[in-house]
């Protein structure tokens, strides 16, 4: 054996037990090539006990896993983890406006790639897609379990990609990509994007469609985020009001120069414009136009942004960490 391909033998053996030892520390394993636990993702979800209280961490492998998915509501701290967030993807294809077996249009809710309805669900390194098309409505995620965190994953679609549905829900998206064309992050619950870069597609007009819940003190939260894509200058508005109460807020956010001077849109209602609370603090950028933003959005105060910490906004939940309910 010579030297070179002894150490080819070496650097083999030391990265097939890498991803061994990787691997062992999950509690699950999805592969399409037979290599793991199982070979589909709902196959995997489905195993997980119903109400457990700790933690299942399932390691799903890059490759492309075309699954409508359900994470039913008894499937409670579930936990995915991709290989890569490039090549672990996540996808399927339906939309508003197909039909179903029975003749009739899926709607934008039946649309969606992947429901998320148990409680303390996260992901991290994985590629959530709605793969339909410029269609209309095709949801790759909606999510109505209450503390949910995605960390490092991208969301891929056109109109209402993301759907932070639930009303009592909370959820956090650290380091993310979402991209989208027209409402591409709308819905009732309370969300904070940290560090998130928001993607407006050419064939698109507004960025968030909120909501919230008449008496929510939050609705979308946007925090160092950075507003980017490759539709034209001047064509995008950072939000309009799908319910009257709709709350969205942008903190030292990156408006790349396709965000509209006016900012806003009241969605044809000018009674909204009494009710919506539409807010920034520092925005940056060709697209940060404070001084041309409609007259009924706001500016917050420094001061102001001491009621935009993740303690004040998720009232009790850390996320990150584990969460304790009250006992019964």
């Amino acid at each position: 054996m010579t030297l070179k391909t002894y150490l080819l033998l070496i650097t083999l053996l030391f990265q097939f037990a890498l991803a061994k030892a990787q691997t062992s520390a999950y509690d699950f394993v999805v592969a399409q090539d037979g290599s793991g636990d199982f070979r589909s993702v709902q196959e995997a979800v489905h195993a997980v006990p119903d109400f457990r209280k700790n933690t299942t961490t399932i390691f799903i492998k890059n490759g492309v896993y075309k699954e409508k998915l359900v994470l039913p509501t008894s499937k409670t701290m579930v936990k995915l983890v991709g290989e890569d967030v490039q090549h672990t993807i996540l996808t399927y294809d339906d939309y508003a406006s197909k039909k179903n077996r029975f003749g009739e249009e899926m709607g934008t809710t039946g649309s969606t790639s992947f429901f998320v309805f148990g409680d303390d669900f996260s992901a991290e390194n994985i590629t959530f897609e709605n793969s339909a098309g410029p269609v209309g409505q095709a949801v790759a995620v909606r999510i109505d379990g209450d503390r949910v965190m995605f960390t490092n994953c991208r969301f891929l679609g056109n109109q209402d990609t993301l759907y932070p549905h639930g009303e009592k829900s909370r959820q956090y998206y650290k380091n993310c990509y979402i991209e989208g064309t027209t409402d591409f992050i709308f819905g009732w619950s309370t969300a904070v994007f940290d560090n998130c870069e928001i993607y407006s597609k050419k064939g698109g007009s507004y960025v968030t469609a909120a909501s919230t819940v008449e008496g929510a003190p939050y609705g979308f939260v946007f925090l160092n985020c950075r507003l980017t894509g490759d539709a034209p200058k001047g064509s995008y508005y950072l939000g309009r009001p799908w319910r009257p109460h709709a709350k969205t807020v942008f903190i030292n956010s990156y408006m790349g120069s396709h965000i509209k001077p006016e900012g806003w849109h009241n969605w044809s209602k000018p009674e909204a414009e009494q009710t919506a609370f539409y807010a920034e603090y520092n925005s940056k950028g060709p697209g940060a136009k404070a001084g041309k933003r409609v007259k009924w959005a706001h500016q917050l105060k420094k001061r102001q942004l001491d009621d935009y910490t993740l303690e004040k906004i998720f009232n009790g939940w850390i996320p990150g960490q584990p969460y304790v309910a009250a006992s019964k």
